[in-house]
């Protein structure tokens, strides 16, 4: 009996001792994770975008309602996938298990190349300018002070991320609250002037003369880009706490908190300013803030600030899990599959988005970045929900603990297409950047991941440049199963 409680507690012992991804992620802090990352620079940035694009307050109302419903149907498909398929990876595992090697690494190349560097430094950006532009008021800021301050701030995150699972998310936390905050100070006062009566901003809101059907794919980007950040539950399923039940409940009451918040805060928007004044206006949140705030504009700048912050956090924390799975699978180099013998945290994975993302921050300016990211990133999410529909008729056996008709993966996938053909059409400079930017992972797919074998001068290269990275980062392979 001895013998045996001393084994339970030898194997309890290794086990702690053990390098690999706890399970660390609670219901709590996946509904933070997810509020903290969807709620970014987007609802204080986007109604310019989706105004600009419908052409009336109406419509630009009505697109916000629909993508908070296109964005419950993708995230509802998503659960489904993350509650039958364990492991982590989010995209681009889903692709593997349904569709194959192929698109699953194209998407892989494409969050690399394209996906995470653009979205991390257009938030990025949006965070340097609220910070920085109450200093230089009521001139505009400088752009090089604005994109040093960025990099900086990403660079604080991208250190954070590296160094402990748990600090991220007690951080996750406490800049959820603050963009609470912010959306707070934005629809108190809005409801509070609509209840004294002011609609007039309201009256012929539908006016079908500004309308062009051509500008409502573009739209449906900016609106969809504020809700994006749902499907990120799915890049951690191995680290989630009973993830059958948190994932679906996570994913689903998220986004039901902030699709009432969002209409909310575009109803308070167009309650204090006219679509002229929100067209003209460089950061909405702001303008607003000067108009019912007075001398406290400031405090809503420093709280969109901290929202951007947050967006950066999720995201990289999130995405860092796909080059880990990647790696795993054999489609990325090994190094990135390791993880730090004391953090344990994924430190190559965190660290390799690094020098693209300083790159397009300085380089990039907002809508471009925007529009360049949204190409691939809503191709592969409806081609991942096409996947779903498929996986169901050829693994009809898989136990499925969260199930949903299959009208809404096929609804989410016929729009996603959508918008993805017709945006070629509305902006074709951007999307075509995207688009060849995404196919280029064709060629690496075959040139390099398809290679049965290399020369053995290669592989004594790489493997020699792999061990030296891995003492100076002081990490190891996984020692553990976790799907």
């Amino acid at each position: 009996m001895e013998n045996a409680s001393e084994n339970v507690k030898s194997e309890i012992e290794t086990k702690e001792q053990a390098v690999f991804l706890r399970k660390k992620i609670s219901l709590f802090r996946a509904i933070s994770l997810l509020i903290g990352t969807i709620i970014g620079s987007g609802i204080f940035i986007s109604p310019k975008g989706v105004l600009i694009n419908s052409g009336n307050v109406g419509t630009s109302l009505v697109i916000w309602l629909a993508c908070g419903i296109l964005s419950m149907f993708g995230a509802l498909s998503y659960a489904e996938l993350g509650t039958s398929i364990k492991k982590s990876g989010g995209h681009y595992i889903y692709l593997l298990e349904t569709l194959g090697p192929l698109p699953a690494f194209v998407r892989l190349w494409s969050e690399f190349i394209v996906i995470r560097p653009a979205i991390t430094a257009f938030v990025g950006l949006s965070f340097g300018r609220y910070i920085v532009e109450p200093f230089f008021a009521p001139c505009q800021a400088p752009v090089l002070a604005v994109k040093l301050l960025t990099a900086v701030g990403v660079s604080l995150v991208v250190y954070v991320n590296s160094c402990s699972v748990n600090w991220t998310a007690r951080i996750q936390i406490i800049l959820t609250f603050s963009k609470l905050m912010a959306l707070g100070l934005i629809i108190v006062p809005g409801m509070m002037a609509l209840a004294q009566g002011r609609n007039e901003n309201f009256q012929n809101a539908f006016n079908s003369s500004s309308v062009t059907l051509d500008r409502i794919p573009l739209a449906f980007y900016s609106g969809m880009f504020a809700y994006s950040g749902w499907f990120y539950m799915n890049f951690l399923t191995e680290e989630m706490i009973n993830p059958e039940r948190n994932i679906p409940l996570a994913i689903i009451s998220s986004l039901i908190i902030i699709t009432i918040l969002y209409l909310l805060a575009n109803v308070a928007y167009y309650t204090v300013l006219t679509a002229d004044e929100v067209l003209a206006s460089g950061a909405v949140a702001v303008t607003f803030g000067d108009r019912t705030l007075e001398g406290f504009s400031s405090v809503i700048q420093i709280l969109v600030a901290l929202s951007c912050l947050g967006a950066i956090t999720g995201g990289l924390f999130a995405a860092s899990r796909v080059f880990f799975v990647a790696s795993r699978e054999n489609q990325w180099p090994a190094l990135f599959s390791m993880i730090h013998i004391r953090h344990h945290t994924p430190l190559p994975a965190v660290l390799l988005m690094y020098p693209l993302i300083i790159l397009m921050i300085f380089i990039g300016d907002l809508y471009g970045l925007l529009n360049l990211n949204s190409f691939p990133r809503w191709l592969f999410m409806g081609l991942v929900t096409f996947g779903l529909i498929r996986h169901r008729y050829t693994h009809p056996d898989l136990h499925r603990p969260f199930k949903v008709p299959i009208i809404i993966p096929g609804i989410f996938t016929v729009m996603c297409l959508f918008i993805v053909v017709t945006s070629l059409y509305s902006d074709p400079i951007n999307t075509g950047i995207g688009c060849a930017l995404t196919l280029s992972g064709v060629p690496v797919y075959y040139l390099i991941v398809c290679q049965p074998q290399r020369p053995a001068m290669c592989r004594k290269a790489l493997y020699l440049f792999t061990v030296k990275l891995q003492m100076l980062m002081k990490v190891v392979q996984q020692e553990i199963v976790t799907y």
